[in-house]
């Protein structure tokens, strides 16, 4: 029984940190009180909803008094947790789970695009959605493939309002992921060609995230163009993944919009931007 818990114990571990990066490490120092507790609270479920409760205290102090300070030395800065340079999180989340985390250079990219962006559409806001991780070159921020680095960040589209026809800064889908704006007939269908290609998983989120959002939104092709061209104006910026058949549409002729490859996921959802 003793080595299910202690099995147990490290697959917690394991999970909180593959997901927040911090997060197993203040798991262990909650366990670590645990003795001390346990002397004083008899009772099972007591014990455990106050160990839980002082993860979630010591959590929170650690990530938005901690981290920010130390990710510096390991040349992080995070972005703004609130509408700064008319740049914000689309969800919280992405705050409390440490994956905003990019080089110096990438938030000044970012907060310039997010100016421009506000000038040309007044009352516009970049949504970022996952970007990286505060410590270590090389620390996997799964499901991406290269978000490792702090290069990198992707952003949520533009979209209107089905009822009301105004543009709106919010987005169909929960997690920012997953509902996609699928091409048009005539249109370049990458998706099917991956696929066939043998990469089943190259619409998964697809599969995985609840649709129904969707049909309250419609594609904003006129501020994501412009979206699109000011990071691609940025000299710091070197690549731009977003799917073929919205390059197309969208008549975006930067060199630096590309097909980011079957081997990752379909990119009609969202836009990967990453410097140089």
């Amino acid at each position: 029984m003793r080595t299910l818990v202690h099995i147990g114990h490290i697959v917690v571990f394991i999970v909180l940190t593959l997901i927040t990066q911090v997060g197993g490490i203040i798991y262990v120092l909650t366990l670590l009180a645990r003795p001390l507790l346990a002397k004083r609270i008899t009772a099972k479920w007591s014990l455990r909803s106050l160990l839980f409760g002082i993860f979630v205290i010591l959590y929170c102090i650690v990530t938005f008094a901690i981290v920010p300070v130390i990710a510096q030395p390991f040349g992080r800065v995070s972005l703004p947790i609130s509408e700064t340079n008319h740049v914000k999180p689309l969800h919280f989340f992405s705050c409390l789970l440490n994956r905003h985390y990019v080089r110096p250079q990438l938030k000044a990219v970012m907060f310039a695009a997010g100016n421009q962006l506000n000038e040309q559409c007044p009352g516009s806001v970049i949504n970022y959605l996952d970007a990286g991780f505060p410590f270590m070159n090389g620390f996997p921020l799964l499901p991406h493939l290269s978000h490792s680095d702090g290069k990198k960040v992707d952003v949520a589209f533009c979209y209107i309002d089905k009822a009301t026809g105004v543009a709106t800064n919010m987005a169909p889908s929960p997690i920012g992921y997953g509902i996609n704006e699928e091409q048009l007939p005539g249109e370049e269908n990458t998706t099917a060609y991956c696929k066939s290609c043998g990469f089943k998983r190259y619409d998964i989120l697809t599969r995985l995230v609840p649709q129904y959002q969707g049909d309250n939104f419609k594609f904003d092709a006129v501020r994501t163009r412009h979206l699109v061209d000011i990071f691609a104006s940025q000299q710091e910026v070197g690549k731009l993944f977003i799917e073929p058949h919205l390059k197309t549409r969208l008549k975006l002729i930067s060199p630096k919009v590309r097909f980011q490859g079957c081997h990752a996921i379909r990119h009609d959802d969202h836009l990967h931007i990453q410097l140089r």
